[in-house]
């Protein structure tokens, strides 16, 4: 294959303000929005075909975009990296999205669990109005361009497979932004991780978030009940640092095992977990809005001639899916046994043995470690080069935070890179 040298400035005469950005997810964009703003010259190159296709993807359900609950909780929802994450945030926090959106003319409004939803609750408006306004301030945007790395030369030449062709682009300073390793049929592969680590930057393994788990079902249970939610219950599990974990919500059985809001809220923890012992046992509560003693009391009621499947259905409304679940689970003696059945139906243990493919996973956790960075994102050893979004090393839940999080890293990157070029200038 040829190498064909397409300089975006010349080597002798560059612009001291262009950026190339490799990566076209929402952290590139707004990457790119930022610095076009503050005068660079931008290019930023995307694999695919067409940037944002994993957001495109994360809206057809509905476009949950942040979330409106106090910030110290949305902070805590970052886990480990709650402090790290801090400093991006507080320059563009939940609040200053709906602004953004606002000025993007996209209004949004707060759903009753407190998750931010576009008004019409689609991302594609979004995206064209943003891509719009991008083009229009000089972003020039390049697709079918895959990173492969750096040249023999230094830092500031790229190189990229055009379709077949490597071709080698200059670049004063870069930001990457190229995703996890999750759905990577839209883009987010993970191949950058072997790149970078060649060139000795500390990666975290990436691992599955907010993902599924299997779980060893019968074949009967689950030819009948693959594809059924299982509604208003709750799942909780017993740490081995001994805290106690308990979320409300819904689940899906799948022909796997399990996945959904409730379980996704705890998949770091379950992936833990796992990692240690080989499984988690997690605790489905059936019935989360009556107590124990009133499960057991409506058991005992004379059910005459009915079967215990009918006496639960019209004591309980438990048929179907939570039926099925019960018979799958316990021993069918504990059936004739009001006490020990009721107990079952609001703690009913169910053992996880795996998470599912990263490949099927909504997010990636890992990725580049903070201590690679300075404060402005920039790789310390790499200078000029900096990273931003899901690339890194933090993860979150679903409800907004992961999408608030990659913008917010995103126009972090671009206001450090402002400020590592003033240094420059000033030295």
């Amino acid at each position: 294959m040829n190498i064909q040298k397409n300089y975006s400035t010349s080597t002798k005469n560059c612009l001291k303000n262009s950026v190339v950005i490799i990566g076209g997810g929402p952290a590139g964009l707004k990457a790119a929005e930022i610095l076009i703003d503050a005068g660079f010259k931008v290019d930023l190159y995307e694999a695919m075909p067409s940037v944002a296709r994993k957001f495109l993807m994360a809206g057809k359900g509905g476009m949950n975009i942040s979330n409106n609950e106090p910030y110290d909780v949305f902070l805590s929802r970052f886990s480990d990296q709650g402090n790290i994450m801090r400093s991006a945030l507080d320059m563009f926090s939940p609040n200053d999205l709906r602004v953004w959106l606002q000025e993007l003319g996209v209004d949004t409004f707060v759903g009753s669990s407190g998750r931010v939803f576009p008004i019409d609750m689609k991302a594609a408006p979004l995206l064209r109005k943003w891509l719009y306004r991008l083009r229009y301030a000089g972003v020039n945007l390049h697709m079918r361009h895959k990173w492969i790395g750096w040249s023999n030369r230094n830092d500031q030449h790229l190189l990229f497979d055009v379709e077949g062709e490597i071709r080698e682009i200059y670049a004063d300073n870069v930001i990457l932004a190229l995703g996890g390793a999750s759905w990577p049929k839209l883009g987010s592969t993970g191949e950058w991780v072997s790149i970078l680590a060649n060139q000795g930057v500390k990666i975290t393994p990436l691992q599955p978030a907010n993902c599924g788990f299997d779980v060893n079902w019968t074949e009967y249970f689950r030819a009948h009940y693959s594809g059924k939610p299982l509604k208003s219950v709750s799942m909780s599990f017993d740490s081995i640092t001994g805290v106690s974990n308990c979320h409300k919500g819904e689940l899906l059985v799948t022909d796997y095992g399990v996945e959904g809001g409730v379980i996704y809220s705890l998949s770091a923890q379950l992936r833990e977990e796992i990692a240690i012992k080989g499984f988690v046992m997690i605790y489905l509560d059936l019935m989360p809005n009556i107590s124990k003693d009133t499960v057991i009391s409506k058991l005992e009621r004379d059910r005459g001639k009915q079967s215990i499947s009918n006496h639960m259905r019209k004591q309980l409304g438990i048929n179907g899916v939570k039926a099925g679940l019960l018979r799958e689970v316990i021993n069918s003696s504990c059936f004739s046994n009001t006490s020990q059945l009721g107990a079952l139906i609001k703690s009913l243990p169910i053992k996880l043995i795996a998470t599912r493919p990263i490949a099927e996973a909504i997010s990636t956790a890992g990725g580049v470690s903070f201590i690679e960075l300075d404060q402005n994102l920039m790789l310390i050893n790499k200078p000029g080069v900096f990273c931003t979004g899901e690339m890194l090393d933090w993860e979150a839940p679903t409800g907004g935070y992961l999408l608030t999080a990659c913008l917010s890293l995103g126009q972090a990157a671009g206001i450090g890179l402002i400020k590592s070029c003033e240094r420059k200038q000033e030295g």
